[in-house]
């Protein structure tokens, strides 16, 4: 089996366990795009998961604008449609909350983390193939999580005795990918993944970063946040 396989069926595995969970409010509804969205996401394991990897990025979970829409980690629709090439219909999620469709690829509103961090990277690289050589993008968690509002729940809100299965799974699906692409860096965007990718890394032999995360609720992210993040990984020694 080669690399982008691998992925695929781990992939689809942690979909398995996942969706197998279940959670109770303030979560009424609970979106997996490795289901509705797997077309899209397979097609991205096999653009982007080619061989192995030098960085693997690694953020916290969908969000709603983001991958929830197009099935690609931090998944801005334009940079999933228009520079990673994404062009399959993305599906519904069984229970679909009023105030947050699933409108896939045609989606008019624009995750800001997602273009921040595909953003940088097409400064960076002359194309998305390019950028692909030596890196990946994963999310830790592949769940989104709503309240009865379709307010955003984050996995660390989470009570202990739903996290834990959750990240069980979440950790030994991390450890797979990165045996899989045997990246020498892990890059945490955030202290979440920070946190988990230190618990299930631990025993493997891979350095571990970490960039500011792109979200507009961070005020520091909204002061240049493209040229902390460079600056931070060229301080690290993850780009020259």
């Amino acid at each position: 089996m080669n690399v982008s396989t691998n992925i695929a069926a781990a992939a689809r595995q942690l979909s398995t366990t996942c969706s197998a969970l279940n959670f109770s409010e303030p979560v009424t509804h609970v979106y997996n795009p490795l289901e509705y969205a797997w077309a899209a996401h397979e097609q991205y394991i096999s653009r982007a998961a080619i061989g192995k990897k030098k960085v693997v990025f690694l953020g916290m979970n969908p969000g709603p604008f983001g991958m929830a829409q197009t099935g690609v980690p931090f998944g801005e629709v334009a940079a999933v449609r228009d520079w990673i090439g994404i062009n399959v219909e993305i599906g519904k999620p069984s229970k679909e909350h009023p105030n947050r469709p699933i409108e896939g690829l045609v989606c008019k509103r624009s995750e800001v983390s997602g273009r921040r961090l595909w953003g940088l990277f097409a400064e960076h690289f002359d194309s998305a193939n390019e950028f692909f050589q030596d890196h990946f993008i994963a999310n830790h968690c592949p769940l989104v999580f709503m309240e009865e509002t379709g307010r955003n729940r984050t996995p660390d809100k989470l009570p202990t005795s739903e996290a834990s299965p959750l990240m069980e799974a979440c950790d030994s699906h991390l450890r797979e990918v990165v045996e899989i692409l045997e990246p020498e860096w892990l890059v945490a965007v955030g202290g979440f993944a920070e946190k988990r990718a230190k618990i299930a890394l631990s025993n493997l032999k891979v350095s571990i970063g970490k960039i500011l995360h792109p979200s507009p609720a961070s005020p520091a992210a909204n002061r240049g946040w493209a040229e902390q993040a460079t600056k931070q990984m060229r301080a690290q020694g993850i780009w020259p």
